[in-house]
């Protein structure tokens, strides 16, 4: 597939037609809908007293269906869904727009339409400051070293519900932009283009771009939706086996690098608990070997709210916080190098302490005075700033914090 990777990086997006090949476009469909009916009979299990029948089904304005959390839910007859992404115009297109020699396969979702019209969504960018870093964090380490990540829709019938803002992924809001946000969020603004994708096409955008769900109605949607970065994480592998076998070997070397990613993360957490400054310089080549000094900082910040959450994990009252702060701590989100339970269980209450007493500076160097709230963003108000990292926070600054407190 021919694929204009500069166009990509200048634009944060990039439109493709016939991704999903005509002649497997059905089946695909088919296979979807067997599993889009094995996740309605979940959900109308797990509903509440409240609810609906349907459950989810029938709530949400944008039913969306995980497939990493439906792992015992495929077979033979479904495992075209895992399949699609490991094809050349997927995974080989998402090597070539990342510059990298093989992309890993991050999600894997399904997008579908609601049971009622709810309408649009608003404007956002796919991340909150106050779990990952501010939007000229990313955009510098964009800028510096090429994207990590990059997010896919796949319709498998038409769809023009995605808009986006092109070139929004390497610059803050405008005070336009931020002005018509603030007048309606939920409305198309200046500039902004609708992604038109006929059945089979995709669109490839690179976070943190700001986009908008227009229109979430009752109209026919299946759009398969996920990504690709260097790092990825699998909790529940039991599909391999009705994986082709290139397919199965491809998964199972992912999870070797997955396994391999945890294992330098650890060790760059390590190398700050210990004060080694030589040790964590050589920890963030590793992760990000050739990369400049953006993508150091940006990881460090990453590394930043992973020795948090893992103080809020070994923390005695850790059930008394509220529901977000115990989903962050818990979530697993390899690209900004959080793994969860799975990485506080290798530190003690007494080292993950020390940890975080180290990275509290970071931390406190990505916040303000008093909480705020700016438009396109995804949470609520926060103390976090969301659009610049301040100048003084670089690695050498953070480095240089231990010897003076030695």
């Amino acid at each position: 597939m021919d694929v204009n990777r500069q166009q990509f990086l200048e634009q944060g997006y990039i439109l493709l037609h016939q991704v999903i090949p005509p002649d497997q476009l059905e089946q695909l469909r088919q296979s979807y809908e067997i599993m889009v009916d094995r996740q309605r009979a979940i959900w109308s299990r797990q509903r509440q007293a409240d609810d609906p029948p349907g459950g989810a089904w029938e709530k949400s304005a944008q039913p969306r269906l995980n497939l990493t959390g439906l792992a015992e839910q495929i077979d033979s007859a479904t495992a075209s869904t895992i399949e699609i992404w490991l094809h050349e115009n997927t995974q080989g297109v998402s090597s070539e727009l990342l510059g990298v020699r093989d992309a890993a396969l991050t999600e894997m979702m399904l997008m579908c339409n609601p049971t009622r019209d709810h309408g649009p969504a608003r404007w956002h960018r796919d991340f909150s400051p106050a779990h990952s870093s501010s939007v000229m964090g990313y955009a510098e380490d964009i800028l510096d070293n090429g994207p990590r990540y990059v997010q896919w829709n796949l319709a498998l019938y038409d769809d023009d519900v995605l808009w986006v803002v092109p070139g929004s992924h390497v610059r803050t809001c405008s005070g336009e932009e931020n002005e018509q946000l603030r007048q309606d969020a939920q409305a198309p603004v200046t500039g902004a283009i609708q992604t038109h994708l006929q059945a089979g096409d995709g669109v490839a955008y690179i976070l943190p771009i700001l986009h908008w769900g227009s229109n979430y109605s009752t109209r026919m949607r299946r759009t398969i939706h996920g990504g690709f970065s260097m790092f990825t994480h699998y909790p529940d592998l039991r599909y391999l086996e009705h994986l082709s076998p290139g397919g199965r070997d491809t998964f199972e070397n992912w999870q070797q690098r997955s396994e391999q990613t945890l294992a330098r993360t650890e060790k760059a957490l390590r190398a700050v608990l210990k004060a080694d400054i030589s040790a964590y310089h050589t920890a963030l080549e590793a992760l990000h070997p050739g990369s400049g000094a953006m993508a150091k900082r940006q990881s460090t910040i990453f590394l930043s709210k992973s020795a948090k959450r893992i103080h809020d994990l070994k923390r005695p009252d850790f059930d008394s916080l509220s529901d977000l702060d115990r989903s962050n701590a818990t979530g697993v989100h390899p690209m900004t190098l959080q793994w969860g339970q799975g990485l506080a269980d290798h530190f003690s209450a007494e080292e993950a302490e020390v940890l975080w007493d180290r990275f509290r500076w970071v931390d406190e160097s990505m916040q303000g005075d008093r909480e705020d709230k700016a438009p396109g963003f995804q949470g609520g108000p926060t103390r976090y700033h969301f659009d610049e990292v301040p100048s003084w926070l670089t690695v050498d600054n953070f480095v240089e914090r231990w010897t003076e407190r030695r």
